[in-house]
């Protein structure tokens, strides 16, 4: 659950002081008015999911650190909002002295959602799979992250956005395999794809949602 609890246990885990002002921040980002989908709910829910497997990363606590960041700068319009969450994250760690191996795997762990390649490390492929999960929930759940993702862009037209909407789903759907890790293919592979292929079907078949 995100709460300052969990935010003062993870500092403690990094050996920094307690840096209520960044937890404060981040919250008041996650809570910008735009959010609908990439809020504080995401990030609780990629921490829950995070706990369900946190003995089979590497190194846990930097993807924690990754998640707290991954979507802090989030603007719709713009295409380096993975990028400047990885700065405000390196920002961050490089101020509380973490070491700088550390520093460059948070970076490359936020950049990793961007999903545009494959993963290149263990823990990569787990914060990958995490921010993915989402994909194979149950058909309610997905359809209100599907909802929530139409209102962060609904200043595209509805024409535009049904194209290129069912164009990245179809992305997803077309991959040998949705997740990477075993434990989330066995929990969430089968639904996503079917909840991927109704939702493409959903956007081949409207007219407006306007």
């Amino acid at each position: 659950m995100i709460n300052l609890d969990r935010w003062l246990n993870l500092m403690s885990a990094w050996y920094f002081p307690r840096c209520e002002n960044t937890y404060t921040h981040l919250v008041a980002a996650y809570s910008e008015k735009h959010r609908r989908y990439h809020n504080l709910d995401h990030i609780d829910e990629c921490l829950n999911h995070l706990d369900c497997v946190s003995d089979l990363p590497d190194c846990p606590d930097e993807i924690e650190m990754a998640l707290w960041f991954h979507d802090a700068v989030y603007v719709p319009h713009r295409s380096d909002n993975e990028f400047k969450s990885a700065v405000w994250a390196e920002k961050f760690l490089v101020a509380n002295g973490a070491p700088a191996a550390a520093i460059k795997r948070v970076y490359d762990l936020i950049m990793a959602t961007l999903h545009s390649s494959d993963a290149e490390t263990r823990d990569q492929s787990f914060i990958v799979d995490i921010d993915l999960a989402i994909l194979g929930t149950d058909p309610d759940r997905y359809r209100r992250f599907e909802t929530g993702v139409r209102e962060e862009y609904k200043w595209v037209p509805w024409m535009i956005y049904r194209r290129k909407r069912a164009d990245i789903l179809a992305g997803f759907l077309e991959r040998p395999r949705i997740y990477q890790n075993g434990c989330f293919q066995d929990r969430f592979e089968s639904q996503a794809r079917a909840n991927l292929s109704a939702a493409i079907e959903a956007l081949h078949d409207s007219q407006s949602t306007d």
